[in-house]
């Protein structure tokens, strides 16, 4: 746990700053956009300004070890007691795929993704999972597609083009499966009211996927 927890918070928390400290790029070529609200220029902006009368640099930096310390903590705290839980209820959804055609997760908002990704590797699945399943807040269900990488927004099988964008009754109408509420335009996630009806989805999404593959 300790060993999981460091990688974790160095990866995702200490390897930005330090990079970002050494003046090493995020990438390759120019940036779309500007990030200008990372923690490490949050703290640049605690340092005196260049006009300012007082250039005591010390009140500055007191404040910059309380809010990286805090964020720190903060960080920690999520991940040890919500992200690596998480884990377990992520096997035991990918050790069910067989049960339905997704990865059927017991409810919204646990953090899938990255546990996806490193227990594919580890479990050796035969081939990439595509599709999961959860219910949301307000009980309807979602069927999301699986990323096709941890830092993309590109999916390994989006919903079927003819469904993305389109709601409700004209959506239920279209695929001829009751209680569809959307799909995403860019085809990453839909909605139905009920469990029957997102898996639904979910099986004409594969099938369509098999069709193409024929």
């Amino acid at each position: 746990v300790v060993k999981v927890l460091y990688d974790k918070l160095y990866e995702n928390f200490v390897q930005e700053i330090d990079a970002i400290d050494n003046g090493i790029a995020q990438a390759e070529g120019e940036p779309r956009y500007a990030l200008t609200t990372t923690l490490s220029a949050r703290v640049g902006h605690l340092n005196p300004r260049w006009n300012d009368p007082n250039q005591d640099t010390e009140a500055g930096f007191k404040r910059a070890m309380e809010l990286v310390g805090g964020e720190f903590m903060d960080r920690f705290d999520y991940y040890h007691r919500a992200w690596l839980p998480a884990r377990v209820v992520v096997e035991d959804a990918i050790r069910r795929r067989f049960e339905v055609p997704t990865v059927p997760l017991p409810q919204g908002g646990c953090p899938w993704k990255e546990h996806v990704f490193s227990l594919e590797q580890e479990l050796a699945l035969p081939d990439p999972l595509q599709l999961v399943l959860f219910p949301d807040h307000s009980g309807q269900w979602r069927v999301q597609s699986v990323p096709a990488g941890p830092h993309t927004f590109q999916s390994r099988l989006p919903l079927p083009e003819p469904w993305r964008g389109v709601r409700d009754e004209e959506l239920s109408q279209l695929t001829g499966i009751p209680g569809c509420v959307f799909v995403h335009a860019s085809g990453f996630i839909g909605g139905n009211r009920t469990r029957e009806g997102a898996l639904e989805m979910a099986r004409q999404t594969l099938a369509q996927r098999q069709r193409r593959g024929a």
